[in-house]
């Protein structure tokens, strides 16, 4: 089936390079300040995204919204609290947790005195026995008694060890009442309110931007990717006619896989059209007027296919 593509955009594709031809004056001598235009060996639609993209976040755990921290538009900071679960019943637990440990410790303590008695009376009983000052059954008797309560210390310490564990776990599970910020970055959509009824399957909670680099992502039409490489330099161009002036970039990398457009709209064109991601990092940071999500038009080429021609040449 024969490739449709919409009239500008094969007229931008196509007329690489672009002439022009020379300027005269009134003598009618060519000007020899003339340069020619800006050549381009492909040009790809794009839109201005950030590595990873936008940020989905959950909350962590069923429960219900007791207060939430931020607003839309808001800046956050990596670990700033955004919203908080009714707590009443992590909280409980971890009270729980702590009164079964501080009991598994006093019975490890009581233990240890004990033991630490009876192996004073087997010690001077055996003494005795030696000595011809004392029977060896009463001995033997205290020793195993001090055996015994070595054992039901050693229960005693394992027992407390498994109690620090399930407090942690009951902290733990208090900590995931709250929804913190993965990373620095701003709210761009909030979806809960108080008193709502949460759960991770639900949808995301917030939606954040990351603070990080501008990108453009750009489909590189499949006529076109041999003609693109890493390095290349190219002329981002904002689609909407906002009056943002043509900014630079270059190639960091082009895609392996073959797909679907996903920025084409007439769905005949978007079917027949087989692209490749290629992404371009800005030579210097783009205004904030370029948001993420905006489309552009990318201009490939050499620098040296664009540089201006010198006097004289």
């Amino acid at each position: 089936m024969t490739l449709r593509l919409p009239l500008s955009f094969l007229v931008m594709a196509l007329a690489a390079p672009v002439l022009v031809g020379c300027s005269h004056d009134d003598s009618g001598k060519p000007n020899a300040q003339a340069a020619p235009a800006a050549s381009y060996v492909a040009v790809a639609r794009g839109r201005i995204d950030i590595e990873g993209g936008l940020l989905k976040l959950s909350m962590p755990r069923d429960g219900v919204v007791a207060d939430i921290k931020v607003r839309e538009g808001d800046h956050v900071r990596k670990g700033q609290v955004l919203a908080v679960l009714d707590t009443k019943p992590a909280q409980l637990a971890v009270s729980a947790a702590e009164a079964e440990l501080k009991q598994s410790k006093a019975q490890g303590n009581l233990l240890e005195a004990r033991l630490k008695a009876a192996q004073q009376r087997a010690t001077r009983l055996q003494a005795a026995a030696t000595a011809g000052a004392g029977d060896g059954q009463s001995a033997d008797d205290a020793r195993d008694a001090a055996t015994q309560l070595q054992g039901e210390l050693d229960n005693a310490r394992a027992a407390e060890a498994m109690g620090e564990q399930k407090l942690e776990a009951a902290r733990y599970e208090l900590a995931q009442r709250s929804l913190v910020a993965p990373v620095d970055a701003q709210i761009v959509e909030r979806n809960i309110q108080p008193g709502a009824a949460v759960s991770p399957q639900g949808g995301a909670a917030f939606v954040l931007l990351p603070e990080g680099a501008r990108l453009v992502r750009a489909e590189l039409n499949e006529s076109f990717v041999s003609a693109v490489h890493d390095g290349m330099q190219a002329q981002v161009i904002d689609d909407s006619g906002s009056g943002v002036p043509p900014l630079r970039a270059h190639v960091q990398r082009i895609g392996a896989v073959f797909g679907p457009s996903a920025l084409e709209e007439d769905p005949l064109i978007r079917a027949n059209t087989r692209t490749v991601e290629c992404v371009l990092a800005f030579d210097e940071p783009p205004p904030p007027s370029l948001r993420i999500g905006q489309r552009v038009i990318v201009q490939f080429g050499d620098k040296a296919a664009a540089a201006p021609a010198k006097p004289g040449a």
